[in-house]
């Protein structure tokens, strides 16, 4: 059976303000670049997370855990600090267990916002606008280049997450997975911006 074919303008991707954000107090310039660029809001909620929901929106899958501890222990080799002496073991897994540990704690510090963002490679525009994860590497212009100052060292150091102010899926895939994590499909609006026919 074929799949049913969907017009590129109603692909929908996942993007939260984190807790970081929220508290810069920056929510309404994050939205007002999504809306800049031509995509459009349609479904939109703060709230304060609980554990449970932040413990399903990361993976639990042991590859994905093991490739966020090695992603650590290459920010604590290139400092030249010694992984083990600083976290107690220098296996990828375990420190992928940790990471994700503080990713959950930090996400349920504060309220966040959530937002289903649609429209054409949502997905990959909605990235490009955050920037890439490290703050030093995303540009100026972009949410991320703009507002975080943090580094991967930084935040090892202080056993949490990079502050970078917003989480946005990689692939549609993952938009799917967040999106129906996160919102009733009789939470998510149609219509038609202005612009959306000219």
């Amino acid at each position: 059976m074929a799949q049913e074919k969907t017009s590129p303008k109603q692909e929908k991707t996942y993007l939260m303000v984190k807790p970081d954000g929220v508290r810069r107090g920056i929510i309404g310039d994050i939205v007002k670049r999504i809306e800049e660029r031509g995509l459009k809001i349609v479904a939109m909620r703060m709230e304060q997370a609980t554990h449970d929901q932040m413990d399903n929106h990361y993976p639990k899958d042991e590859e994905w855990i093991a490739r966020v501890g090695g992603k650590t222990l290459k920010t604590y080799e290139k400092a030249g600090w010694d992984a083990k002496e600083e976290l107690g073991t220098d296996d990828p897994l375990e420190i992928g267990k940790m990471v994700r540990g503080w990713l959950i704690d930090f996400m349920t510090s504060a309220p966040v916002v959530k937002m289903a963002v649609q429209g054409v490679r949502s997905v990959d525009m909605v990235r490009k606008i955050a920037g890439p994860t490290i703050p030093a590497d995303a540009d100026m212009g972009t949410i991320r280049g703009d507002y975080s100052v943090d580094t991967p060292l930084i935040a090892n150091e202080e056993k949490r997450p990079i502050l970078n102010i917003v989480h946005a899926s990689e692939t549609p895939e993952e938009a799917e997975h967040e999106l129906k994590h996160w919102f009733n499909e009789d939470e998510i609006c149609e219509y038609e911006r202005m612009d959306e026919n000219m």
